[in-house]
């Protein structure tokens, strides 16, 4: 195997063929968001970035990381635009190669003949997380700072933006090379136990290596629950909220959102239709879904918007069963009738709105092993008992120095802890030293995975290739 740029590569010299090869090429992309703005900037990235920047300006760059004015010109010799050029030399940029940004005007137009231009003098169109991949192979940044670049331009919230700055600070990796310097550091104790069994002391029974095991568990158990937060702050929380016509669903969802979103009447069936409000709930990203109530109709519309509301039932995290507390319904008899295979407390909250017609007190309890809260969504009353409920159904509880992580994070400490346990049962039953070093091995390899230090290549791909274009 050979390592290059914090990047471990196999058997596979195909692909490194590739990427080397990619690498000697120079890509271009406009770094800016679609659309009509007062300043584009398009992105150059390797060895031949000055040549072609020169080639497009007619004039020597500026010294490193000083912007100097200049026109930018077709082959025609016509001036096509002007503005600044700032080079970036290796290794001291973004990408670890020569890189320049050329901040022009931003309409669509001249931003597309620019770049247009600029593949004319050499430059190849870049992949989208092209220069993120460059800068991961490059030793910039490992894996989880080049995901914190796309979370932080997804960031739907301040807790989530700053989560995900910690991350491409470092944070996260911190963690987790802290883990991995305790598991490396535990298999040379295994290792040791089992290459010099003719020492006096066995170190597979003297408690010392159990120590160290059961320290680097609960170090694995600590940044797993970290993760789950911030994968919490980067996905959310899908909430879906259904129930029959008239219960209130709509004026519910206006009110968590803080605005009109849901056209409410006295009119049942006016819904007819699932809405979708992205909001923030104690800091917790949600995806919020008025559905279409919930009833026997022969309206075709009303049909299809029922049949979508429990497509999105079956899809959500979080469901919010709303019903009219002044008509005197069992809840749970509604929840049986509408959608008894989702009727899990785990999955389901029970909604009493319209209290202030009833002049019943706005609170939360149970009911029947779920969880019963009773608002006024009119009078915004008991709302934020909801909410509070909401996030803590959710278990949310951010840290102040919570950092962005995603399910894939997730997934690789899971299956450290499984290794581990094996490890475990391996050294307390077994007295198994070779099965306790493979067993450490493949928990190393799992938990390595997140910075991508033993990434596949399919998995490089897939992230690399959810980043912007010009990113």
């Amino acid at each position: 195997m050979v390592i290059l740029g914090g990047f471990l590569f196999g058997c596979d010299l195909g692909f490194f063929e590739v990427n080397f090869m990619q690498n000697r090429t120079t890509i271009a992309a406009i770094a800016t968001p679609p659309g009509r703005g007062g300043v584009g900037v398009i992105r150059l990235s390797g060895p031949k970035s000055y040549a072609i920047a020169e080639a497009l300006t007619q004039k020597d760059l500026a010294k490193a990381r000083f912007a100097a004015f200049r026109q930018f010109y077709d082959a025609a010799g016509e001036v096509m635009d002007e503005g600044l050029a700032i080079c970036f030399p290796n290794p001291h940029s973004f990408t670890g190669e020569d890189v320049v940004e050329l901040q022009g005007h931003g309409g669509p137009v001249i931003q597309n003949a620019l770049l247009a231009r600029l593949l004319e003098l050499g430059a190849i169109a870049a992949k989208a997380g092209e220069f993120s991949m460059r800068a991961f192979e490059n030793g910039k940044l490992d894996l989880v700072q080049a995901e914190a670049i796309a979370d932080l331009i997804d960031a739907t919230s301040q807790a989530a933006a700053r989560s995900a700055v910690r991350s491409l600070q470092g944070a996260f990796s911190t963690r987790v090379n802290t883990v991995l310097e305790k598991l490396i550091h535990l298999r040379l104790h295994v290792e040791a136990a089992i290459d010099f069994p003719e020492e006096e002391i066995d170190f597979l029974a003297d408690g010392k290596i159990l120590a160290l095991l059961q320290d680097v568990q609960s170090s694995v158990t600590a940044v797993q629950a970290s993760a789950r937060q911030g994968q919490l702050l980067r996905e959310g929380l899908q909430v879906v909220i259904a129930g029959k016509p008239n219960a209130g669903k709509s004026s519910l969802l206006n009110t968590l959102a803080g605005n009109e979103r849901a056209i409410v009447t006295d009119i049942a069936g006016t819904t007819r239709d699932v809405l979708h409000e992205k909001i923030s709930l104690n800091g917790l990203p949600i995806t919020l879904t008025d559905t279409a109530g919930l009833r026997e109709t022969g309206d075709i519309v009303e049909k299809e918007g029922i049949r979508r509301a429990i497509k999105e039932i079956e899809q959500a995290d979080l469901l919010l069963l709303v019903y009219d507390l002044s008509q005197g319904e069992d809840p749970l008899q509604l929840a049986q009738n509408y959608f008894a295979e989702h009727l899990e407390p785990k999955r389901l909250m029970l909604i009493a709105n319209k209290c202030d017609l009833t002049h019943a007190p706005a609170d939360i309890g149970d009911y029947q092993g779920f969880r019963h809260i009773t608002v006024s969504a009119k009078q915004e009353t008991g709302v934020q008992s909801l909410i509070d409920a909401i996030t803590a159904h959710a278990g949310f509880q951010p840290e102040e120095d919570t950092f962005i992580a995603r399910t894939r994070h997730l997934d690789a400490m899971k299956r450290t802890q499984v290794y581990l346990a094996e490890a475990h049962e391996q050294l307390v039953v077994y007295q198994a030293g070779e099965l306790v070093a493979e067993s450490l091995r493949l928990a190393q390899n799992a938990l390595a995975e997140i910075t991508g230090e033993f990434s596949a290549d399919d998995l490089l791909g897939k992230i690399f290739g959810s980043f912007c274009i010009g990113k």
